[in-house]
């Protein structure tokens, strides 16, 4: 890497571009429908540069670097793509059949540590049949793609649930040469405190699938759950391991309060649902480092320890560990040593994952603009343009946006130009061409780039401008004002007409549908191209809040690639519950976590939840046991959120 560095700072400053274009590849705008244009780029600290490695179909959830440099990228729809060069390979290494609705899907990958020899490639998926379960599969790699029928199923967990969340998905190798996979509690948290169940923990397997010996409850457990190593954990979505000590760090995205950076130790228990963030209960391993919901962080998001073959950073941050918010779009490094927590990056579009690349550079993988980006330490580097602007085809009278991605020392200054004349104002990384007339049809626009150290002119991009107008969309349902409630089959349907070609058949529709929970979203069904109809249906199990709707997505293309994109949301039928106890004040779990009685909260109509009574408990200098119920239920049940207003009381009794 340092003589390759070496070779690049010798040559002269259009050569260096090149060869750094080169290295990193040039990705088109147009290459995928579903790539969205260039972000912004981020903030971050004097010194460091962000841009653009690779645009990426935007349903990407996690990466690895294989140990030859190559990056893997999977994809929620079960592909599992590669990154050579810079530049994202068409054919993937291998499409998987999966179920990825919500948050399932292709979830992780990660290389044996004997890859060089071996070629093995392990992903965590969430398989189809016999029912919807999650897997861990390995596959033989021949060059960029996997053998055909080598795919060795080595876990199967067990069946889920209705809820589409919380899948996990992160699968490491340890220091040990052990499998390390982090499961998520698929909203069901009373499960992830027993060794019944797979979720909510950690799990360690041996590279063949087999169990070691060594688990912690290996003895205690039975089955597959002798895999166990950790438990107690919410949605353990991104984990890391620190190679030059084996530290094992565990991110587990909170419910309302916390979000937790786990230290991985055999058998602990993290405590959820009992506790979220710190707890005073002995039992339960306290997080290493926590952080609450404040200034929009909701989800903690990507893992990576400072290590690499080329510490390219200053020495200063050599050994830290990053980690990202998805909700808030912010990186930040902690010491693991002091615990010292510093902010280092801002503005980023929905990260997912984080990693350290052999290079030396920090990549962070985001889902909503589907792009890797990559953050390097440079005080002296050029302009270097990574994506270029691209053709559009536009409407007379719309708009379209021209956008570039460069890379060099802040300041970066911009000037586009039209047919080679400076566009005056135009001194933007984008640039927004309004009422788009027949006069501006074949113009080329170019964008010069500039700072203290160079000047790079972009390649040309080429307006067309149609007399074709614009299709016309329509939701027809749902209709507007829809609300629903749990378990309910929510039928979509809709139009789509064009001047030039009438009413546009089902090829010209795609739909997707998003759940808007607070600040973020999730998808609910990805998009699906052929059809003027559908249905979903509203999970009764899941995300139990109250803040969320749904938004169900229509665009449709006329024969000339123009598009209309119209949207409908639908509201939930909300009712107060209220949890009591008699005598009152005594202590009740609501989906398994504590609460003080009486207790009130908002919850969707049709949505499940568990009611548990704590028994026996102590207070007020009695010992306080179990007798029924209100509602005739079990001391530990599940209700399905009524219609109306509702109290639910638990009797007790003295011994």
């Amino acid at each position: 890497m340092d003589k390759f560095k070496a070779t690049v700072l010798a040559v002269p400053d259009r050569r260096r571009r090149l060869c750094r274009r080169v290295c990193r590849g040039i990705v088109g705008l147009v290459a995928n429908l579903m790539l969205t244009p260039t972000a912004p780029a981020a903030t971050v600290p004097s010194g460091f540069l962000d841009s653009t490695y690779v645009e990426l179909p935007s349903d990407a959830t996690a990466m690895q670097f294989a140990p030859d440099g190559r990056l893997f990228v999977c994809q929620q729809s079960g592909k599992l793509r590669v990154v050579q060069n810079g530049n994202l390979l068409t054919t993937p290494f291998v499409t998987l059949s999966v179920a990825a609705s919500g948050e399932r899907g292709l979830l992780g990958v990660a290389f044996d540590p004997d890859f060089a020899t071996n070629h093995f490639v392990y992903v965590y998926y969430t398989a189809t049949t016999p029912t919807i379960h999650n897997r861990v599969s390995r596959f033989t790699a021949n060059g960029n793609v996997a053998v055909a029928g080598s795919e060795r199923v080595l876990l199967d967990l067990e069946p889920l649930s209705t809820a589409t969340v919380h899948n996990g998905g992160a699968i490491h190798f340890g220091n040990d040469g052990k499998l390390y996979i982090a499961v998520g509690d698929n909203s069901q948290g009373g499960r992830a405190q027993k060794l019944a169940y797979t979720y909510g923990k950690v799990l360690r397997i041996n590279r063949d699938g087999t169990i070691p010996t060594s688990n912690p409850f290996f003895a205690t457990a039975t089955g597959v759950n002798r895999s166990i190593w950790a438990l107690g954990l919410r949605n353990p979505f991104t984990t890391a391991f620190q190679r030059s000590t084996g530290r094992f760090f565990i991110n587990d995205v909170g419910r309302s309060t916390y979000e937790e950076i786990n230290e991985g130790v055999s058998g602990a228990n993290f405590g959820w649902p009992l506790a979220e963030g710190p707890s005073d209960d002995p039992d339960f391993r306290d997080p290493f480092h926590f952080y609450p919901h404040v200034n929009g962080a909701c989800a903690i998001t990507g893992g990576a320890f400072y290590e690499s073959p080329a510490l390219a950073f200053p020495s200063g941050y050599h050994g830290d560990y990053f980690y990202a918010d998805y909700c808030a779009g912010w990186i930040r490094r902690i010491n693991p040593d002091t615990g010292t927590d510093t902010s280092f990056a801002s503005g980023i579009v929905s990260p997912v994952d984080l990693k350290v690349g052999p290079d030396g550079a920090l990549y962070y993988l985001t889902r909503q603009d589907g792009r890797i980006g990559r953050i390097s330490y440079t005080v002296s580097e050029p302009p270097d343009i990574g994506v270029q602007p691209a053709d559009r085809t536009v409407a007379i009278g719309q708009s379209t946006t021209f956008t570039v991605g460069a890379s060099g020392s802040a300041p970066l200054a911009y000037q586009w130009r039209r047919n080679g004349n400076a566009i005056s104002g135009a001194t933007g990384s984008s640039y927004t061409r309004t009422n788009v007339q027949l006069t501006d049809n074949g113009a080329l626009f170019t964008v010069r780039v500039s700072n203290a150290y160079g000047v790079e002119m972009s390649e040309a991009a080429q307006l067309t401008v149609t007399q074709n107008t614009v299709p016309t969309a329509s939701i027809t349902q749902p209709i507007s004002g829809t609300t629903y409630a749990g378990g309910q089959v929510i039928n979509y349907a809709g139009t789509g007409n064009d001047a030039e070609d009438g009413a546009l058949p089902a090829s010209a529709f795609t739909w997707w549908v998003d759940l808007h929970h607070d600040s973020h979203t999730h998808p609910v069904v990805l998009p699906i191209t052929g059809s003027k109809s559908g249905s979903f249906t509203i999970p009764r199990t899941g995300e139990t809040s109250a803040n969320v709707f749904y938004r169900i997505h229509l665009r449709v293309r006329d024969s000339g690639g123009l598009t209309r994109s119209v949207k409908r949301d639908i509201q939930p039928r909300k009712v107060t519950v209220t949890l009591a106890t008699n005598p009152g004040g005594l202590q009740l779990r609501l989906d398994g976590e504590p609460v003080a009685t009486p207790h009130s909260f908002v919850g969707v109509v049709g949505i499940k939840r568990t009611l548990e009574a704590v028994s026996p408990q102590g207070s007020s200098g009695s010992n306080w046991v179990f007798l029924s119920w209100s509602d005739g239920g079990a001391r530990a049940h599940t209700i399905t959120t009524p219609s109306t207003d509702k109290t639910y009381k638990a009797q007790f009794t003295t011994q």
